[in-house]
């Protein structure tokens, strides 16, 4: 096939202007996250206005929550300051968006603008004489709505579903640009489903803090909403649930997931299901993989079919995996797929965890779609467990993350944490888009992210 130059594709789009805003949501009730407790989330808005080389004009639109307890965790500076930084770090990519002249593919004017992002976050870095310099995992949250909104134009004004200008007749660059020789004469259409999933599995998270049945619940949320697990599992007809775990106290996360299991083996029975699945998250806090596999050993004695319907593992230990060579997840592996979540910010950090034993890798529209479009390639190719995270999405981020995650081949359920946490947030969108913002059957209907752009976000 002929590919047309660069130069001269007329369907390449640019950036002509840049706005951004932020809204703040409280917490229905706290999450534990990472030691700790988060009750209110702060969402970063972007809408561009891109021109193609015909001068067809169009506006994109992206969204992200600036989840700086998990982007940009710190020891030395607090929860404000580095939502500070965060902030100060999206109004400076909105500055750099509006000097970037290039024209070119999402993918491609993507990465290129990721390359200015973390330039720009050592600037900020300098500029606010942060005693810890921002982490590049934060650069790329706040970077994915400018990028969401890039893909978001692009399949606009093309009238497309963006999942279907990921071939050669609109992306200049095969994979083998940004991923090596094995991958070229490959683009990124051939690890993507032009059209979505009909429907898949809805993952509920169990935080450390949320009451698993009455004994625990000490203040009913009294908003209507369930407050405890079974509660929970009977209005959403739940059969995936993800644990948070602390990592740093082994008998305590034992017997949270044995309780967990205890009580929703009683609900489920009640309900007359039979087949249900756990996922695990430490949220990198266990201090070494020996914790992980004597964990996982003693789940496995003391109820055998609680540790079956374990799914698979998130990072359990510190996401610098170059400081930590010892911890290498081979034996835990063994177990059950261990996923690289926190670590995971380019190929090279993915080809390093592959090495030291992680057997999957945890997809994020918050780290960028482009970026996650070649993290998505590359994991496929390796053979490697797929699963995609929301964290905590609400609105038209939780439409991006649900799209990814029903249109990678492999990834078998999606997350959906905000009904839980924020669920004020999605009211402007839950009436248009019910199948994505009210479950019932323990799924999520993701039939309708076929729509121009991202899939479902007005045009």
């Amino acid at each position: 096939m002929t590919i047309i130059d660069p130069a001269t594709k007329s369907t390449d789009i640019r950036l002509r202007a840049v706005r951004t805003a932020c809204t703040g949501h409280a917490y229905r009730t706290p999450i534990k996250f990472g030691g700790v407790a988060v009750d209110h989330a702060t969402v970063l808005d972007v809408e561009c206005e891109a021109v193609t080389r015909r001068g067809q004009t169009v506006r994109g639109f992206g969204s992200m929550p600036l989840a700086n307890i998990w982007s940009f965790p710190s020891r030395v500076l607090n929860h404000d300051q580095t939502l500070h930084a965060m902030r100060t770090l999206a109004e400076r990519f909105a500055r750099v968006c509006q000097g970037f002249t290039e024209f070119g593919h999402p993918i491609e004017l993507g990465l290129a603008l990721e390359e200015q992002f973390l330039a720009a976050a050592a600037e900020v870095s300098r500029e606010l004489q942060l005693s810890q310099p921002i982490p590049k995992l934060c650069t790329l949250v706040c970077g994915s709505a400018f990028d969401a909104a890039l893909h978001d134009a692009f399949g606009k004004v093309h009238g497309l579903n963006c999942y279907h200008t990921y071939g050669p007749e609109f992306v200049n660059r095969d994979l083998g640009e940004w991923l090596g020789a094995d991958y070229a004469g490959e683009w990124p259409d051939a690890y993507v489903l032009r059209e979505p999933k009909a429907r898949m599995p809805l993952y509920h998270l169990i935080g450390a803090l949320d009451p698993l049945d009455d004994s625990e619940l000490m203040k009913p949320a009294g908003d209507g909403l369930p407050d405890t697990l079974p509660q929970w599992i009977r209005f959403n007809g739940l059969n995936h649930l993800k644990i948070k775990l602390n990592g740093d106290d082994l008998v305590w996360d034992l017997e949270r997931i044995l309780k967990v299991d205890r009580v929703t083996s009683e609900t489920q029975r009640e309900l007359g299901v039979g087949t249900w699945h756990y996922s695990l998250d430490f949220n990198e806090r266990c201090p070494h993989v020996e914790y992980l596999t004597e964990m996982l050993s003693k789940l496995r004695e003391r109820a055998p079919a609680g540790f079956d319907r374990v799914q698979y593992v998130e990072q359990p230990t510190a996401r610098d995996l170059r400081s930590q060579p010892h911890n290498r997840m081979h034996e835990a592996a063994k177990l059950k797929p261990v996923v690289i979540d926190e670590s995971l910010t380019d190929l090279e950090s993915l080809l390093l965890a592959r090495d030291m034993g992680y057997t999957g890798a945890a997809l994020k529209a918050c780290k960028g779609q482009s970026q996650s479009l070649l993290m998505a390639a590359a994991a496929q190719k390796l053979g490697m467990f797929l699963c995609v995270q929301d964290l905590t999405c609400p609105g038209a981020s939780l439409i991006h993350s649900a799209g990814l995650a029903a249109h990678v081949p492999g990834v078998a359920a999606i997350e959906s944490n905000s009904r839980q946490y924020c669920p004020a947030a999605n009211i402007a969108w839950a009436a248009e888009f019910p199948g994505i913002f009210k479950i019932h059957d323990g799924t999520m209907d993701t039939s309708c992210l076929s729509g121009p752009g991202l899939g479902a976000i007005p045009i």
